[in-house]
Formats: C-alpha cells, sequence, structure tokens
C-alpha cells in the first residue's frame, strides 16, 4: 500500500443519485461537481452522476466548465460564480450556461438569473432581474443560506421568497435547492435541485449519511510504517503535546498536514486493521502518531472510509465535511489515487 492511497466509488456516487433522484422527483437532479468534484474527481463524478440519470452539471468557474465540455460534449453545464473578466468566448464556445447575478449579461450566452432571497452573496434583485431581456433566460434561481440548520424558519422564509421570484418568469425553469433542502424541502425542489455534497455521500447535516441511505464515495488508506514504544514519561511529536502516562505502543502513519490530514485531528479515531484508534501528538507536515494496540507495522490504516467519516473529523475540527474532503491531496508525488466501481 502506498503512504497515501485515496480512492473513489464510483458504483457508491451512481446509488446515491439514483436513491436522491427517486427523493426529488418530479424535479430533475443536477450534480454539483466543482471545485474537483470536492476532492472526488470532476470527470469520473460528472460521468458517473450522468450514468445515474443527473441532467446537468453545475461548476464555480467557466474553466472548470470548459474542461468538462473537453470530455463531455452533450449535457448541459452552469456556471454558478460570475465569469471573469474576458471569459465571455468560453463561455460561448464550451456552449456554458451561465449564473448571472447583475443584469449586464454576457452577449449570446444562456443565462440563469440568480435573484438574491436572503443569502447576502451571489445574486440581483428581483426588479433587476426582470429587467434582463429574456431571449437568453434558460432558468431562475436563488441559494439558501440555513438549509442544514436547526430552526427552518428562514429556509422557509427564502422559499416564500423564491416562489414570488419564479412566479414572475412563468415558463422558465425555476431551481433554488441544494443538497439539505432537496432532503428536507419538498416545497424548495421546483423544476431542478442542485446536489453536490450528498452525491458524495455525505451528509449536508454534518450527521451520519446513512440516515439518509447516502454511500460515501471516497476512502483514504495508508499503514503504520513505524512502530515505537514509549516509556512512561517519554513523549511523540512536536512540542510533547501526547507524553506517555504508562509503556504506550504508537505507530508512525506517513500521512500530514500536507496531504490533507489536517494538524487540528490530533485525538480524532482512524481505523487500525478494523480496530478503531486514536490519534495522538502533534500532526506533522508529513506524519501522524496513532496509539495501537498489538498491531504490527505493515497494519493497514483507514483514514477516511470503513465507517470513519468525514463527519467525524469535521467535528473534531470545527469544521464541516465539505472541507474534510476537500482537502484531501491527490498531488500524484505524494499519493495514489483509486478509482473503482464498487
Amino acid at each position: 500500500m502506498s503512504r497515501s492511497e485515496i480512492t473513489i466509488d464510483l458504483g457508491a456516487l451512481r446509488r446515491n443519485v439514483v436513491r436522491l433522484r427517486a427523493e426529488v422527483a418530479p424535479a430533475e437532479l443536477w450534480a454539483v461537481v466543482k471545485a474537483d468534484a470536492y476532492g472526488h474527481g470532476a470527470l469520473d463524478a460528472a460521468r458517473a452522476a450522468l450514468e445515474a440519470g443527473a441532467s446537468a452539471l453545475c461548476v464555480a468557474t467557466a474553466r472548470e466548465g470548459v474542461a468538462l465540455r473537453a470530455v463531455l460534449p452533450e449535457p448541459r453545464i452552469l456556471v454558478m460564480s460570475p465569469l471573469d473578466t474576458g471569459e465571455d468566448g468560453l463561455a460561448r464556445e464550451a456552449r456554458l450556461e451561465v449564473a448571472l447575478s447583475a443584469p449586464q449579461a454576457p452577449d449570446d450566452v444562456d443565462v440563469h438569473l440568480k435573484v438574491d432571497t436572503g443569502m447576502g452573496r451571489w445574486g440581483m434583485s428581483l426588479e433587476d432581474a426582470l429587467a434582463v431581456p429574456r431571449d437568453r433566460v434558460v432558468g431562475v434561481m436563488s441559494h439558501l443560506a440555513t438549509a442544514d440548520a436547526e430552526d427552518p424558519a428562514f429556509a422557509r422564509a427564502q422559499i416564500e421568497r423564491f416562489l414570488e421570484v419564479a412566479a414572475e418568469f412563468a415558463g422558465v425553469p425555476a431551481h433554488l435547492a441544494n443538497s439539505a433542502a432537496a432532503l428536507r424541502f419538498p416545497e424548495a425542489r421546483f423544476d431542478a435541485v442542485r446536489c453536490g455534497i450528498a452525491v458524495y455521500g455525505l451528509s449536508p447535516f454534518g450527521g451520519d449519511p446513512a440516515t439518509h441511505e447516502l454511500e460515501p464515495v471516497l476512502s483514504w488508506r495508508s499503514r503504520v510504517a513505524l512502530v515505537r514504544t514509549l516509556a512512561t514519561g517519554e513523549s511523540t511529536g512536536y512540542g510533547r503535546r501526547f507524553v506517555a502516562e504508562r509503556r504506550t505502543r504508537v505507530g508512525l502513519v506517513p500521512v500530514g498536514y500536507a496531504d490533507g490530514f489536517r494538524r487540528g485531528l490530533t485525538g480524532t479515531e482512524i481505523l487500525v486493521g478494523e480496530t478503531r484508534r486514536r490519534v495522538v501528538g502533534t500532526i506533522s507536515m508529513d506524519s501522524l502518531a496513532v496509539e495501537l494496540g498489538d498491531e504490527p507495522a505493515g497494519t493497514p490504516v483507514t483514514l477516511l472510509g470503513g465507517g470513519i467519516l468525514a463527519e467525524e473529523h469535521a467535528r473534531v475540527l470545527g469544521t464541516i465535511n465539505y472541507e474534510i474532503t476537500c482537502g484531501v491531496s491527490r498531488d500524484p508525488l505524494r499519493s495514489e489515487r483509486k478509482v473503482v466501481d464498487g
């Protein structure tokens, strides 16, 4: 096993798409594959999602869209962030659709009017949207700020505002829901939902994805490269953050924060063989230490997968699961990436 082995299970991704499509029907499911598909590989994820019935792909930048269009000539591809200066031509040539957050529309590019209903980020007022010529308008959209929050009140208020927006654009496809809203608010599904995190088998609510019958697509493995036995009072790692209170075996795993296993993950659990073990001491750039039982050097280590959830690591860090998978390094000089169809 290589020092850092990332496996992408496209079978799991397809099953997630089928599950989500059944949940949101008759609305279409549009797969969000921005940021290299949240670290899963944009082209692989896009192909698998389309094969499973996704109707469109969503990206953040024109260049992400162009890269997909080079190998996927047919599907609609929506760029959800504003184009950079000079990118109008890229969008036209690649037949990309563009989310428009201001009334000035690029020439000869199909646009989705993004109306701000409360996110306070990208988007324009309804009045500005109504001023845009309709000839290239192929969608109207907004984005929910709190679809994953415990209190549904603000999300429901946004849905009500968007109902008013959609009514002004009769006959134009309307889309609002992200993964959380697609699963939680049937009234937010409109003509299409834009699902990202759930497509990859991750919970938009930070809990166990199995609650929504979703399967994590990414797994990440390494190995115990060296075993050390610490006597009472001895330590491992920078800053002596772990000092043995008794004779303790620790395993050194050749993955660190340069590989995406964040420095703040001290105390999280990983699998050594089939047993959950605690990460101890300071995580280095290229290695981490894990408390062992009797496992020998060479024992496989699972950093993600096999019941070790991105959501667990996210809670230790005080962040979200999106950041966990986006942060896993796919640098071929440091890691090996495998694609399977399980």
